[in-house]
């Protein structure tokens, strides 16, 4: 079992999840290196957070791997004890295939994909010097099922899934002290579908404010719930961590039906949004 100590890093810290867990993590004793773009959403956390904890707080575009590298040099330097790294920084991006452009679907995957890697790769030479170590990094149900308008979002979260599991086994196989957990969280209540982009072949508003209505009204999870799930799902270390009954139901479906989810999948939906 995993002890909650040290010291954690954060990206995507300033909302939603991320700054969930920058509190939690706080609460059960950890020093904090909190990563983001929005600097006054994470002088706020810091805020929140106090004098009972040592916070640094670093500006970081996950999509610039210098940026992340500099992240991990100056976390490191600060918090020599660090021994928790969560990749969660994310965006979304709505349209089918061949409404978004290829700008926009690698502007994604540098964050969502690239970001990911980018952190892990920083981060790990240190973790490996810790007695005690864990990696956190963020899929969605959609690195599981892929519905149909999340092209370019169920490709990036899928590829994290891949990578953290080839990764994971390569580190049970070196006998290493880091750990590794992916997690797939359903709907959570985060800000991610208002702040969202959409493609570029996208021309009907209503359908975007639609989309974000039904992911609002599906979206269950609180952060801080879904905070604690990870929480619980590192002291148990974990391989997959799924959050929410939704991401339950989803998982059991397409192991059912791995090909043919989707029919039964959107049935259920259009029930639940009537």
């Amino acid at each position: 079992m995993t002890m909650i100590r040290g010291a954690a890093a954060i990206t995507g810290a300033a909302s939603g999840i991320g700054r969930a867990l920058a509190i939690e993590f706080a609460h059960r004793g950890c020093d904090l290196a909190l990563a983001d773009r929005d600097e006054a959403g994470l002088k706020s956390l810091a805020a929140e957070i106090g004098a009972q904890r040592k916070i640094s707080v670093h500006r970081v575009d996950v999509s610039e791997p210098d940026d992340i590298a500099q992240f991990a040099a100056e976390a490191i330097a600060t918090h020599p004890a660090l021994n928790i790294v969560i990749n969660n920084a994310g965006v979304a991006l709505m349209g089918t295939f061949e409404e978004i452009d290829q700008a926009q679907m690698d502007w994604l995957f540098d964050i969502n994909f690239w970001g990911v890697v980018h952190g892990t790769r920083a981060f790990l030479p240190h973790l490996k010097t810790q007695a005690e170590a864990h990696v956190v990094n963020i899929s969605s149900i959609f690195g599981i099922i892929a519905p149909p308008g999340q092209s370019a979002y169920a490709a990036a979260k899928f590829a994290v899934r891949g990578f953290s599991e080839s990764v994971r086994h390569e580190l049970a196989v070196a006998r290493s002290p880091v750990r590794l957990s992916v997690v797939h969280p359903g709907g959570v209540a985060t800000s991610i579908a208002r702040s969202s982009r959409t493609g570029v072949g996208v021309t009907d508003n209503a359908r975007r404010a639609e989309a974000i209505d039904r992911f609002e009204r599906a979206a269950k999870t609180t952060p801080k719930d879904a905070a604690l799930r990870i929480i619980r799902g590192i002291e148990r270390n974990e391989p997959r961590i799924l959050i929410g009954n939704d991401a339950r139901f989803m998982d059991i479906l397409q192991r059912f039906r791995p090909g043919t989810y989707w029919a039964p999948l959107q049935r259920r939906l259009e029930k639940m949004g009537k």
